[in-house]
């Protein structure tokens, strides 16, 4: 019997309608491991403020970066030695890795600060996306002040109407990631995996 390979083929063209979408400046929502996103260019400063502007986003909050893989990751940012260790031990995963930004990552991303917050989504939707796109904005899928959404069902019109297009993955666990700048040895926001987090950055690997 041969497989039916019609979903497949549907996913794959959602995917490149979402990809279509932000290589013209658009916003698209896509699944991660934790909720979902709302992405958009991250790298291009007008497509960030979209973003903002349609969250209801006040600038001054500065959203992340979403990226296919920590080594992805390493062409946008300057981490320490340090900080590349702890992404590899917790990336991909629902995890916000703070470190020191590159010099093509805008400064409507990070509100002018010098440092990102660096997301590799646990998904295999999401690191499809971003393998064809490139770096995202990585920032829930709701209007500012109202809750995270785990089912594209359940997203607020505003939202709805603003992007050109939704990956739906069915629904995701809902746990935000957990914020940490492990150069600073700061956990900014707890949430998945805080406890193995706490215990790295207590006793973090050496090399012999």
């Amino acid at each position: 019997m041969t497989a039916d390979t019609s979903d497949d083929s549907d996913r794959a063209d959602e995917l490149r309608a979402a990809a279509a979408a932000v290589d013209r400046g658009d916003l698209v929502v896509y699944p991660t491991e934790t909720v979902y996103g709302l992405g958009a260019d991250a790298l291009h400063a007008a497509a960030v403020e979209r973003a903002f502007e349609l969250k209801g986003r006040d600038r001054s909050n500065p959203l992340s970066l979403g990226v296919a893989s920590v080594d992805d990751a390493l062409r946008y940012t300057r981490p320490t030695e340090l900080a590349v260790a702890f992404a590899r031990a917790f990336l991909p995963g629902p995890v916000t890795v703070v470190v020191e930004r590159g010099d093509r990552v805008p400064d409507a991303l990070t509100a002018g600060r010098d440092r990102v917050g660096i997301r590799v989504p646990d998904h295999d939707l999401a690191r499809a996306l971003l393998a064809e796109t490139g770096p995202l904005t990585a920032t829930s899928a709701n209007v500012s002040g109202t809750g995270s959404v785990t089912n594209p069902a359940d997203l607020d019109d505003r939202i709805r109407d603003g992007v050109d297009a939704v990956i739906d993955g069915g629904e995701t666990p809902g746990t935000e990631s957990t914020v940490v700048d492990p150069e600073a040895g700061t956990i900014h926001r707890r949430g998945a995996m805080a406890g193995a987090i706490e215990a790295w950055l207590a006793d973090p690997p050496v090399d012999d």
